[in-house]
């Protein structure tokens, strides 16, 4: 569980292309702080967040700290490059996390917990900063994994008010060191009247592989694409929320 994974867009997911980083080897703790402590560091050609692009279509660098307590608890810091073509008032995205992690014996796996999104250097009346609650559950079927989610944000980036975002998806294990995944969300932003500025209610999907390199590096291969390519809102228009292909490698430790 990592920062990044927990936000389900970004993890997510995000989720977001690096939100494959999730799967951070663990260390333990030198004994003063109980648990144990992973972090990831990666680099992508684009940062998608629920089928958007934050980096005006380019590469982004990121990395993250997760702190699981052992008992349940997590913690976690993650951050990333952004371009939202604003004028430079936001050039990094950093995320702060915290959840509550367990399972439901064989049957499913869940954690649950918020977390708060910081556009450092952005004005207070662009109103970046914003926070979630989120929720979400898997079970492993052998041959397939089945993953579901939802995030509700009472004011989400921008001020535009509430958002609920369901999502799903599936991962299935070709090797131990490859796997194939897919996922579909829906962003429901309570916007009766959407203007122009305003993003409406929207679906993004995504689906590709990713390989584990000699354990040391991984990369994941994905295509993203909305419904909302022919209007959308964001400064970048079409290039920002159509279709398109993301590389991305990271490392763990």
């Amino acid at each position: 569980q990592t920062a990044q994974d927990a936000v389900g867009h970004r993890a997510s997911g995000q989720q977001g292309p690096a939100a494959f980083a999730a799967a951070a080897a663990e260390s333990p703790g030198d004994g003063l702080i109980p648990g144990s402590f992973s972090g990831n560091v990666a680099l992508t050609s684009d940062y998608l967040v629920r089928g958007v692009s934050q980096s005006n279509n380019g590469p982004a660098i990121q990395g993250g700290l997760d702190w699981d307590t052992g008992a349940g608890l997590h913690f976690g810091v993650w951050g990333s490059s952004i371009n939202f073509k604003d004028g430079g008032e936001a050039t990094t995205e950093i995320d702060w996390s915290g959840g509550y992690a367990g399972s439901l014996g064989d049957l499913l796996n869940y954690d649950i917990g918020a977390v708060y999104y910081w556009y450092p250097g952005a004005p207070g009346a662009l109103s970046y900063d914003f926070w979630e609650v989120y929720g979400k559950a898997s079970h492993d079927f052998g041959r397939f994994t089945l993953n579901a989610g939802v995030n509700y944000s009472p004011d989400i980036f921008g001020g535009t008010g509430p958002s609920t975002y369901f999502r799903g998806g599936v991962t299935v294990p070709i090797t131990d060191k490859l796997s194939v995944s897919g996922e579909a969300g829906h962003s429901f932003l309570a916007q009766s009247n959407p203007t122009p500025a305003v993003f409406p209610d929207y679906w993004d999907w995504n689906a590709g592989a990713r390989l584990s390199v000699n354990g040391w590096f991984t990369v994941d291969a994905r295509y993203y694409d909305t419904n909302i390519a022919g209007n959308c809102p964001a400064p970048g228009g079409k290039r920002w929320c159509g279709s398109k292909a993301v590389v991305a490698v990271s490392r763990t430790f």
